[in-house]
């Protein structure tokens, strides 16, 4: 602060500094309103990227219920094949007249029940990794999805 000469220093004749106030309240509104602006726009991609989450989680939990059921299924039908197999031979070691015959029949019958396992575990294998494929396939997309986006922004 300078004094001008003869006159008295008063609150009126005072100089003032170059802070104006209004400025600083604009600047500070300015700054408060981009923080509103981008946390809208991290809480709008955050939401968006729960919401699809979701969606792929349901998704899966659906999948797994259908596979799941698929693989059921399949084991029901093989041990269902298995079991009448298994009484078809006993009917027929019923009518067996010879130990030769006995021979014959219990051979065949396993030899037949090997083949049919083999059968059995290829498409119980094919089955089942259908169904991890199936599973795991929302969750993928959507990791994929995510990926790109985050290489996109």
């Amino acid at each position: 602060m300078s004094k001008l000469p003869g006159k008295t220093e008063t609150i009126e004749n005072v100089e003032s500094s170059t802070f104006d106030p209004s400025k600083a309240v604009e600047q500070v509104r300015a700054a408060a309103e981009q923080s509103v602006e981008q946390s809208k726009e991290v809480l709008s991609k955050l939401s968006s990227g729960a919401e699809t989450t979701q969606k792929a989680l349901e998704s899966t939990l659906e999948m797994a219920k259908t596979t799941s059921n698929e693989v059921s299924l399949q084991a029901i039908a093989a041990l269902r094949a298995n079991a009448d197999a298994y009484f078809t031979h006993l009917e027929a070691l019923a009518t067996v007249k010879s130990l030769s015959e006995f021979v014959e029949l219990q051979t065949a019958f396993l030899r037949k029940q090997m083949e049919k396992s083999v059968e059995q575990a290829k498409d119980f294998q094919a089955v089942t990794m259908k169904a991890a494929e199936d599973v795991s396939k929302p969750i993928k997309d959507a990791f994929e999805k995510a990926l790109k986006e985050r290489k996109a922004a």
